[in-house]
């Protein structure tokens, strides 16, 4: 693209263009811990650890897992949730030279074997709520050692001593019998090293800092390569973005789960070059948690995703107005589309801003996003954050740039693009395209659309395209128009068999508590605002549909459902 209107869109004090520090990731922790020594890095129940503590604390980790064998390259897995033994653990494997693979806790023995083997890990950091199903996948793996956390080590002196015998073996936090061979306690290891103790070695910005795999959402899971440069280029941007920030000041909700690339990078790694104060949110599922640390801590920003500020919308105390969410003033949402109800109401209870981005684990994590101050477009994910190039590619030729306002696949070319994903040489031919202008560009598998201001729109995945009667339904359209019924709470769309049709299209639905509706009433209601072959021909009313960690609805997993019940 020979000119870039976004960049006339952008906030004023929004930079066209960065000078990235050429620093390891972990530079970020040692910068606020000098910087801001004795300010909270992390606030866990009350407990709190200085950006001076984790930065002594990760250099004695490194020590350890460099005692460990652990050398340069080497592939670390992080198995717990939203913890600061997360946080530690993280800039421990960094600062060792190790490249952290941060797996979902909430995976069976089955997906850990894959991605243990795959990524080729042989240190594991577990919580011991999740010992178990660490130890269940262990034999078919690599993995020779654990390091191993019990939740209350970071929680405040009372919480920990109320933390009883009792309430371990009930919530699986004990381990029975104690640790086995190269099993090692986190904080035998933190009381044995010093951080003088920490490896001396160079850690370049083009060495590798992660291994990110895709969710799976739309087959096998992928490992992509991260160098430290792509993650601290990304951190940088969307720091750059939030025009308002008062560095060293700010305090993050950490509801979003850490394993994903997303929590990782606009919510911990953009806190910790900010000088922010993280606040961790175990299970953002518990939203009693959720908003009691809202209420106590006064976060300011507030990374999050739709069904997450959904939930807080409809909860039934903080319509009783029994909650103060008066302190945010930024939520960036991801992973899943922002409808326009949930975030005019969720701007009207706090008084805050929530603007939509986009971005995926191949250029971790964000890549476009709306204006903090500007003018937020309703279903737009935004503009391109600096540095970010992008165009529009004919999905007939995957060559052809497309004019303004047509359809076509989004690439994206610029400082956060992956190196490729682990030992898929096919796939990453596939994903990083050399074109005719000799740039690399990153197929991103998404259809999307650009307006004459540089605004683009993602219409949906391009695997996702339902084709009834050869017409083309977008999904996520026909979801926009069924989330504005006054009765319905969230709802899914996807394609399914049709044996005249070829395919037709299914909605799924979750009706607001309390409410009932009919089908007849629902495609009465879409008659009138939807061409006639995108209309759901069938309807189906859950309590609940399935959706990934961070929230996005699994319309495959609903297609597979409804072909199984159906005895496809």
């Amino acid at each position: 693209m020979t000119s870039k209107p976004w960049l006339q869109r952008y906030d004023k004090g929004v930079p066209y263009t960065i000078d990235y520090p050429q620093k390891p990731l972990f530079h970020f922790l040692e910068q606020s811990a000098e910087k801001y020594p004795d300010r909270a890095c992390t606030v866990f129940k009350g407990a709190v650890i200085s950006y001076k503590e984790m930065n002594e604390i990760t250099d004695r980790l490194a020590a350890a897992l460099a005692d460990m064998g652990v050398n340069k390259g080497d592939r670390v897995g992080i198995f717990m949730p939203n913890t600061p033994q997360f946080v530690m653990a993280y800039f421990g494997i960094l600062k060792a030279g190790g490249v952290v693979v941060a797996t979902n806790p909430l995976y069976t023995p089955a997906e850990i074997e894959y991605q243990a083997n795959d990524a080729g890990i042989e240190v594991m950091f577990v919580m011991t709520n999740f010992y178990k199903t660490i130890k269940a996948a262990q034999p078919k793996t690599k993995i020779k050692k654990l390091i191993v956390t019990n939740l209350k080590e970071t929680l405040p002196p009372v919480l920990s001593l109320l933390f009883t015998l009792a309430k371990e073996k009930k919530g699986g936090f004990r381990i029975e019998g104690g640790l086995g061979e190269n099993e090692f306690w986190m904080k035998d290891l933190l009381a044995k090293y010093r951080p003088s103790d920490r490896p001396k070695l160079e850690v370049s910005p083009q060495d590798t800092a992660l291994f990110q795999y895709s969710g799976g959402t739309t087959g096998i899971s992928k490992g992509a390569v991260a160098s430290h440069y792509n993650v601290v280029a990304d951190t940088l941007m969307i720091k750059s973005w939030m025009t308002n920030l008062n560095e060293g000041k700010e305090i993050t909700l950490m509801a979003i789960p850490l394993f994903h690339v997303y929590g990782m990078v606009a919510g911990m790694t953009f806190s910790m070059a900010s000088g922010a104060s993280m606040v961790m949110i175990p299970n953002a599922r518990d939203l009693k948690d959720v908003l009691e640390n809202i209420n106590k801590y006064r976060p300011t920003i507030f990374p999050g995703v739709p069904t997450l500020y959904n939930a807080i919308n409809n909860h039934p105390d903080v319509k009783a107005g029994k909650y103060n969410l008066s302190s945010i003033k930024a939520c960036i949402s991801g992973s899943a589309p922002l409808l326009r109800e949930t975030k005019e109401k969720f701007e009207a209870l706090s008084g805050g801003k929530v603007f939509e981005g986009y971005g995926l684990s191949e250029a971790p994590t964000a890549t476009h996003c709306n204006p903090l101050l500007g003018e937020n477009r309703t279903g737009s994910i935004g503009l391109p954050l600096p540095d970010v190039d992008c165009k529009i590619i004919s999905l007939d030729d995957g060559e052809t740039e497309l004019p303004v306002g047509e359809i076509g696949e989004l690439v994206i070319s610029g400082p956060p693009v992956m190196k490729g994903y682990h030992n898929m040489p096919t796939e990453t031919a596939n994903a990083l395209r050399t074109l005719s202008d000799g740039k690399v560009w990153l197929f991103t598998g998404d259809i999307a659309q650009m307006d004459e201001d540089g605004y683009f729109y993602i219409v949906d995945r391009k695997k996702e395209l339902i084709k009834p009667g050869g017409f083309q339904v977008w999904p996520r359209e026909v979801e926009e128009v069924l989330a504005t019924h006054p009765k319905v709470l969230e709802c899914g769309v996807a394609g399914i068999p049709d044996p005249y049709r070829g395919e037709t299209v299914k909605a799924w639905i979750v009706l607001k508590p309390g409410e009932t509706a009919t089908e007849e009433e629902l495609k009465a209601f879409c008659k009138e605002k939807l061409a006639a072959y995108k209309v759901p021909t069938h309807y189906e009313f859950r309590a609940e549909l399935p959706k990934t960690t961070v929230g996005k609805i699994l319309r495959r997993e609903l297609v597979r459902q409804h072909k199984e019940a159906a005895g496809m």
